[in-house]
């Protein structure tokens, strides 16, 4: 029982905790009672006034106190160190708000920035191919390095990359889940959640230990697009939730954007028939920033290349081992690995962060030389 008056939170919370009261619902109700405060204090009749609500969702309401342990849930939020985000707090996403159903409560570990309104989705299938994998590491690392916040569900496969190649430029991402964040899913991805919230941050509209089903992935898609000005499709069949994603994009006023894939490959289908009806076809990272009116920061870059040609101060001990290993002349990955000792994926993303300071170029039949 709560001995105190609701707070706007408090009143949102209660209603994301009773069962089948969504954003659309929500909505409804708040153009009759405009505070959440006031549906929970509404009566039966009032409630069942509003279009959508029949006996059985009115009583939910009104007895609401009955169904759900409201200070249960505020221990678990606060045991995993989350903050509430309502959709009238200041720091709730612009973009966000602006669709037709937003969520009204936020479960946010890390933070939220201003920076984050420059954000784009990054959607794939979740058993990708090689190809599909290293086009959205790639394509996410620079975006992330362009300074872009990368937007991404967590999920295996494309959702992954994209979260892994944006740390590895240290730059911003964000994972939007279809779970609760007490409950990641997959849970071999609880790691990478945490890694995300130290730099960036994990959120949902789900109640702390909520477990996933048919009905939240989509729901969790529309915050991924919702949140970014635009989705790049990096590699889908044609049936796909990464093209549900792309057509909820649309719906929402977004760009779309699609890697191309080989015709014969099943998992490029979808891409490819995405570039057929007009979607951006994207197999460099300028192809989005220029529809963005932003410029790839080529002179940063450049400054930086300046500066280690006298001295490698400004690289960290991984890639200065890199950096040295390399000759003027190609140098073959495995070579690379060799002299440096290090895991592969850590080499590899080394040398994607030396490319982007212009420092390295990669060649084909993955060889690397130096610039300066």
């Amino acid at each position: 029982m709560i001995n105190q008056p609701l707070s706007a939170t408090d009143a949102y919370l209660a209603l994301t905790l009773l069962p089948g009261i969504g954003p659309i619902r929500v909505q409804r109700l708040l153009k009759r009672f405009k505070t959440p405060q006031d549906i929970l204090s509404a009566s039966l009749r009032e409630i069942q006034s509003v279009n959508g609500f029949g006996a059985e969702m009115a009583n939910l309401i009104v007895h609401w106190e009955d169904h759900i342990d409201l200070p249960e849930e505020y221990k678990r939020i606060r045991d995993h160190d989350i903050d509430l985000i309502t959709l009238n707090s200041e720091n709730y996403p612009r973009s966000l708000r602006e669709i037709h159903d937003p969520p009204f409560l936020l479960f946010v570990k890390g933070t939220l920035l201003e920076r984050d309104q420059h954000a784009i989705g990054v959607v794939g299938c979740r058993r990708c191919t090689h190809y599909g994998t290293e086009a959205a590491r790639k394509l996410s690392f620079q975006m992330a390095y362009a300074g872009l916040t990368v937007i991404s569900g967590l999920a295996r496969g494309i959702d992954t990359a994209a979260h892994e190649a944006a740390l590895a430029a240290k730059g911003r991402t964000i994972a939007v889940l279809g779970s609760g964040i007490g409950h990641i899913y997959p849970p071999e991805n609880a790691a990478l959640a945490d890694k995300i919230a130290e730099s960036g941050a994990v959120i949902s509209e789900f109640p702390v230990l909520y477990v996933p089903d048919k009905q939240s992935f989509p729901l969790r898609n529309r915050i991924v697009s919702g949140m970014s000005f635009g989705i790049l499709v990096a590699e889908a069949p044609v049936r796909s939730g990464a093209l549900i994603t792309a057509n909820q994009a649309l719906d929402q006023g977004r760009n779309v954007y699609a890697v191309p894939g080989p015709i014969d490959r099943p998992t490029s289908v979808g891409c490819n028939r995405l570039i057929q009806q007009g979607a951006t076809l994207v197999i460099d990272v300028d192809d989005i920033l220029e529809e963005r009116e932003m410029l790839f920061p080529k002179e940063t870059a450049d400054s930086a290349s300046k500066e280690l040609h006298s001295t490698t101060a400004k690289l960290d001990d991984t890639e200065k081992t890199v950096y040295e290993a390399l000759e003027s002349s190609e140098t073959q990955i495995d070579i690379i690995i060799q002299r440096t000792k290090l895991p592969s994926a850590t080499v590899s993303s080394t040398l994607l962060r030396l490319e982007m300071k212009r420092l390295v170029k990669q060649l084909p039949g993955k060889q690397f030389v130096k610039l300066i």
